[in-house]
């Protein structure tokens, strides 16, 4: 499909800079047969007894590194984790490294540039070991905000809390599972006292999510490699769920890509340790999951792919220009929506 089918225009005063407090009094439409202005709050009358939302629990680390190669000032966000003290980078500034060059982000913090990609990242190799490395991102590192949320060069320290969801447990995502955001202990206790269950799979976001698609073509995209786990205690429990009638409720786009990258022909979503570069877009087959609950997202991006294969690329630039003209708020700070498959509720 052409890129340009997936573009809208969006008013910039609708992209939100902060989140709304609290969390679960974002504004949520309702994507179904018809669509529907409601809050995060009404989800437990909006989903059924029986059904399961998956969530997931990365933790976004300060993956955004400023530090100098001689005179130059060089930007860095760290974006996958190859092991070993390796890292793979995204570098602003990039044409003024080259593999053997040190980047120096502190007196006794400095990461030597070992490979240039054809695709514009870089390879990094700390000195460090892991703990020691994640204790110096947590000295020297910024959170990885997304390029439209506006901070100025030495942001703002509530991000440390307001862009990691109650979920987050597990280190290693360098952007937020917005979705996740919304989120907040009330409201799951409202979602089990209404026979709702939550599960937890892990997917590392990686800053690919906020690349731009520059082919002119989908198929000529190809998505940046993120790695997650599903265990097989959660895969047994999703599949059992499924089979006494319950349905699968992705918490953001980022656990729904992780299910579908583990779910088999049959439908049975399997346990799953490994990078995936699952790309949907319209005509995919959903296996895995029944309803997605999900943020607002960028035109002509990957996530607004995903959600016009889930719910239909008409359905979704309606839905989307029923939120600009009520003033849904916008992207990762911003409202959220829930969508049925056509003729699904």
């Amino acid at each position: 499909m052409r890129v340009d089918d997936f573009d809208f225009d969006l008013p910039r005063e609708l992209i939100a800079d902060h989140p709304i407090e609290p969390r679960d009094a974002a504004r949520l439409l309702v994507i179904g047969d018809r669509l529907a202005d409601r809050h995060i709050g009404d989800l437990p009358s909006l989903l059924r007894p029986g059904d399961v939302l998956v969530a997931n629990d990365t933790r976004v680390i300060p993956a955004r590194l400023t530090g100098t190669r001689g005179a130059a000032t060089i930007e860095v966000t760290l974006h996958l984790d190859r092991g070993h003290g390796e890292w793979r980078a995204f570098v602003k500034g990039a044409r003024r490294v080259k593999p053997g060059d040190t980047i120096r982000f502190a007196d006794d913090f400095a990461a030597e540039v070992i490979e240039k990609s054809l695709e514009g990242d870089v390879s990094l190799r700390f000195s460090c070991a892991s703990d020691a490395l994640k204790a110096q991102l947590e000295r020297h590192g910024r959170m990885p905000l997304p390029p439209y949320i506006h901070r100025n060069r030495d942001g703002d320290p509530r991000d440390r809390h307001d862009y990691q969801t109650m979920f987050a447990a597990k280190d290693g995502a360098v952007a937020a599972p917005t979705a996740g955001l919304h989120f907040t202990p009330p409201l799951l206790a409202a979602l089990k006292a209404a026979g709702l269950m939550l599960e937890t799979v892990t997917l590392h976001v990686g800053a690919g999510t906020f690349l731009p698609v520059k082919a002119e073509d989908t198929a000529d995209h190809r998505m940046h490699a993120e790695y997650g786990m599903i265990d097989a205690a959660t895969a047994a429990r999703l599949n059992a769920a499924r089979a006494q009638g319950g349905r699968i409720v992705a918490i953001g786009t980022t656990s729904l890509r992780l299910l579908e990258s583990a779910v088999a022909e049959t439908g049975e979503i399997q346990p799953f340790a490994a990078e995936t570069t699952l790309f949907i877009t319209p005509g995919y087959r959903f296996r895995a999951i029944d309803v997605l609950l999900t943020n607002f997202h960028l035109p002509r991006s990957t996530l607004f792919m995903l959600v016009s294969a889930f719910a239909g690329l008409e359905r979704m630039k309606a839905a989307y220009a029923h939120a600009i003209a009520a003033r849904y708020r916008f992207f990762s700070y911003g409202d959220a929506c829930l969508l049925f498959p056509a003729g699904a509720r």
